[in-house]
């Protein structure tokens, strides 16, 4: 095997004396305030932890099913699961690309037996007479190598675009994990959210048919008019009707819980709760964080990444495809023999090839590969801004909504000093019916928009959670190296996009390849 040993140490040499050509990847910058801008006279609580939520973040919430369920969502969520899988693919994707690095090497072995007669012919029939028969065994051992080699980095551009398309798939990954475990998080505030309504109408139907049983009285004593019965138990098959009607909205949350964690709608029952998670303290930290802290802005700064590999991957096109092959081994017939020297065989070749026309076709390649990069670019970009609106948006909620549940406690406080006030008024005899049915109907009103605005703020502050990336760490592994972690990004780190699109050198300035590349 001596000519395969010649071919790898050649095209070893080949190999490491080429080049990579099309643009070298550098992140582009992006404009990062210093500071949010609905954070300015918003004072709320700072834990000891480090900025933003970390880990378990859901703990914050003291809610036993939050604490219980959350985890599974990361085994047992189908949507995760998928993206695991994506994620395992695209890790596959960067082996299938890194094998065009070596040769492939292949062996072979043949053996033949073949019967050939030994005939006589007479000389004036030219027939056949008779004669015996000979057996020849032949055979061959050879082995062969082929490998094409990367002299303008084509492979290694496209291991470059598979393994950042792998890391986007991980930060997909992560993404996703958060995106189902804050939906989690929203389902079992609305569940908790709806019992504490069903706890709510239970008392108001209850008080209704307390106050039901006075004005009943009164019509029997003939003091009330008999419209005040008719309202007053209309008033509490209402209230009946509406209690009944949260069953539906807490059997749905129910289910979708039960999806959130990978189990069949029928298999988990949620035991009725008279407590509400409680309103976590989130320190938003500063926004360049957020580049760091969200796993959709990392999937779309990976893309980005993939999409510059492939511009290089179709400026390769432009370059001659050069491969070595090379074959050595022994062949015989017949088999007798075989391995001597005199039996040995060998070869060895070169081939090129290089187009010289393609009507545009390379041409078209290498700008849609530079408008793909455009893309991505422009995604990436729109992805950050779109994170701080996110956050901006939860801040904002947060602090108003706060203000507003602070107007409705007193409100509701004095909606039901005011109920009780009719009731007395009326009777005493002093108020008609409507007088009472109205305060009843403002203090039901006004504990329902409480609970509402409760609900509001718990789910802004489990987006804002999600928002500022929850408990992912913000580590990228090289798909080649997975012990190894990427430095996250930083908001201060690369360039311009003009000059992410810097190019590699070529084998010459002057040759004709380099000019058609850059066209």
């Amino acid at each position: 095997m001596n000519m395969t040993r010649t071919l790898l140490a050649l095209s070893l040499v080949a190999l490491t004396s080429g080049c990579m050509v099309g643009p070298d990847y550098k992140r582009p910058q992006v404009a990062v305030p210093a500071t949010w801008s609905e954070l300015p006279g918003w004072t709320q609580a700072q834990p000891t932890a480090a900025e933003g939520p970390k880990g378990d973040w859901w703990t914050a919430f003291n809610d036993p099913l939050l604490n219980e369920l959350e985890p599974q969502v990361a085994v047992s969520n189908q949507t995760v699961r998928q993206s695991y899988a994506n994620y395992q693919q695209a890790i596959a994707e960067v082996r299938i690309a890194r094998a065009g690095l070596f040769p492939t090497l292949a062996a072979q072995g043949s053996f033949t037996r073949e019967r050939s007669p030994t005939s006589t012919f007479g000389s004036s029939a030219f027939l056949p007479q008779a004669g015996g028969a000979r057996i020849n065994n032949g055979g061959s051992l050879q082995g062969s190598a082929s490998w094409d080699l990367d002299l303008w980095g084509q492979v290694r551009r496209t291991i470059e675009q598979n393994s950042a398309t792998a890391q986007a798939s991980e930060a997909t990954l992560a993404n996703a994990t958060l995106s189902e475990q804050i939906a989690l998080a929203n389902a079992v505030i609305d569940i908790r959210i709806t019992d504490a309504n069903v706890d709510l109408l239970t008392q108001t139907v209850e008080a209704f048919r307390e106050f039901l049983r006075v004005v009943n009285e009164q019509d029997r004593a003939g003091t009330v008019p008999p419209s005040n019965l008719v309202q007053a138990r209309t008033q509490l098959e209402n209230a009946q009707a509406n209690l009944i009607a949260l069953g539906v909205s807490r059997a749905q949350f129910q289910h979708a819980i039960a999806v959130l964690v990978g189990k069949n709608p029928g298999e988990l029952t949620i035991p009725h709760s008279t407590a509400l998670p409680a309103l976590p303290d989130i320190p938003a930290g500063v926004p360049s964080t957020i580049l760091q802290r969200r796993p959709d802005i990392a999937t779309a700064e990976r893309q980005m990444a993939a999409a510059n590999a492939s511009i290089g991957v179709a400026i390769s096109a432009y370059y001659p495809d050069i491969s070595l092959s090379a074959l050595d081994g022994f062949t015989q017939s017949p088999l007798n023999g075989l391995l001597h020297i005199s039996n040995y065989v060998w070869s060895l070749g070169a081939n090129a090839s290089e187009t010289i026309f393609d009507g545009g076709l390379r041409s078209g390649q290498v700008a849609a590969a530079r408008a793909g990069y455009d893309a991505a670019l422009a995604n990436y970009r729109g992805t950050v801004l779109l994170a701080f609106e996110d956050v901006e948006n939860d801040l904002s909620g947060l602090r108003i909504l706060a203000d507003q549940a602070q107007a409705l406690d007193a409100a509701v406080k004095d909606a039901i000093r005011g109920t009780e006030i009719a009731q007395n008024e009326y009777q005493a005899g002093t108020v008609d019916y409507t007088t009472v049915a109205t305060a009843q109907t403002t203090q039901l009103n006004d504990q329902q928009t409480a609970l509402s605005v409760q609900q509001q703020r718990l789910l802004d502050a489990a987006a804002l959670i999600g928002d500022l990336g929850g408990g992912w760490s913000g580590v990228l592994h090289d798909p080649l190296h997975p012990e190894k972690a990427l430095p996250a990004p930083d908001a201060n780190a690369g360039s311009s996009a003009a000059s992410s699109e810097g190019s590699s050198t070529g084998p010459s300035a002057n040759s004709s390849a380099s000019a058609a590349a850059n066209q």
